[in-house]
């Protein structure tokens, strides 16, 4: 089963397109860990200045031996400046049913 996680980040207004950048700069930290599926950041249309970032890990284990690296810790601090307040989820993808235009 996928181990997925979901990050909810409330950024400080007016510090959105640095966050993005920040993010995109800092994604080979995360992508490049050889249990990593894959990653998204997505933006509220309902909650202003709120992004969620989601990734895929092959499983929990893996996803822990990265969430203690020096790598992930280097990424976080990099993005924490931004941050006014936020959320973390863990969940397992029990299924997944691909839409038509997929």
């Amino acid at each position: 089963m996928t181990f997925r996680v979901m990050l909810r980040m409330e950024i400080k207004p007016g510090e959105e397109a640095a966050f993005e950048r920040e993010w995109h700069a800092g994604t080979g930290a995360v992508t490049g860990h050889p249990a990593n599926i894959g990653q998204w950041l997505s933006k509220s249309t309902t909650e202003e200045s709120t992004y969620y970032i989601v990734s895929d890990w092959v499983d929990e284990p893996r996803f822990r031996e990265f969430e203690n690296s020096p790598e992930h810790l280097e990424h976080r601090s990099k993005l924490h400046p931004f941050r006014s307040a936020g959320s973390f989820h863990t969940m397992e993808v029990v299924a997944h049913i691909p839409g038509k235009a997929a």
